[in-house]
């Protein structure tokens, strides 16, 4: 997958994978952490026939911008810099795609953009943002799940970070395992490469370190406080698809409870035996439901 090195209007400059023919329906695709542009490399290969398929290295990964401060990582920032990039491609419409935090950013690319530029969501575990800062302060699997974030969030160690990269954090972790895959040698050293930057880590972290979202500590009550400042969203109402792995060691499955109170238009597919990694994990299985939904709700939307 050749990347080319994209400006956008506000100079953060991205390396993109952008495939496949130029007037087909655009798919921007969004991976999430400690990953890169590809995570998608199955997704794209399998699309790339009939679609778009756009993949950037977002803000802070491998080898684009990395802007210095947490507060160059904020949310309407990461998701500004989506909507810059289909502005920088002459993109004036696309589905978006997200996994991870990818996912958590593609949420709210697709709320800010379903009146008028984004016509379908398709979401791969990642969570709702007011039905997992619920689940933060209620659940007690999904706060356990979530301490990680406050490791993240920690700068005592960014010296080390910085010499070591993220192995500093992830060395036998879950998401550091998970996310190698087993049968592939020349991606696995690709992503060790990626981790061993320390500058590349500093602004990975810098997206956890970011967000307004409370991590409560593991002991804190499992009741949401009076002063607790949950996220105000909008209800989705273009066609969205989740798919959700159920194994997911970082998430759990209450994120997929109820969530048709908060999308008009949802599908929900569901992946048995299978972990976080999905993308790679089973990609014949995400694939398929893509097709599937993709192909129920191709034509876009009238202006």
């Amino acid at each position: 997958m050749e990347q080319v090195r994209v400006t956008l209007e506000n100079r953060i400059e991205l390396d993109v994978v952008d495939t496949g023919p130029r007037d087909g329906p655009a798919l921007i695709f969004l991976h999430g952490f400690p990953e890169s542009h590809r995570t998608w490399r199955r997704q794209i290969a399998h699309f790339s026939d009939r679609y778009r398929c756009i993949a950037p290295d977002q803000r802070g990964y491998h080898g684009s911008s990395k802007p210095e401060g947490v507060e160059n990582y904020t949310p309407d920032k990461l998701i500004g810099d989506v909507f810059l990039l289909a502005d920088a491609l002459a993109v004036e419409r696309f589905t978006i795609v997200g996994h991870d935090w990818g996912g958590a950013l593609a949420w709210g690319v697709a709320m800010r953009g379903q009146q008028n530029r984004v016509e379908r969501a398709i979401l791969c575990n990642a969570a709702h943002p007011l039905i997992y800062s619920k689940l933060l302060w209620t659940d007690a699997q999904q706060r356990a799940a979530g301490q990680y974030m406050r490791v993240y969030r920690d700068t005592s160690r960014d010296d080390e970070i910085r010499e070591r990269g993220l192995l500093a954090l992830l060395e036998g972790t879950e998401n550091a395992t998970g996310a190698l895959p087993d049968d592939d040698s020349e991606e696995r050293a690709a992503i060790f490469e990626d981790w061993s930057d320390g500058k590349a880590a500093i602004g990975m972290l810098n997206w956890y370190r970011a967000t307004p979202m409370a991590v409560p500590p593991a002991d804190a009550p499992l009741e949401i406080p009076a002063n607790a400042k949950l996220p105000k969203v909008p209800k989705l109402t273009i066609p969205t698809l989740v798919v959700w792995a159920m194994d997911d060691h970082a998430l759990s499955p209450g994120n997929i409870e109820r969530l048709e109170d908060h999308v008009e238009d949802l599908t929900l597919v569901r992946i048995e035996d299978c972990g976080h990694f999905l993308l790679w994990q089973e990609p014949e299985q995400v694939n398929a439901a893509m097709e599937s939904f993709l192909a129920t709700h191709l034509q876009p939307r009238s202006p």
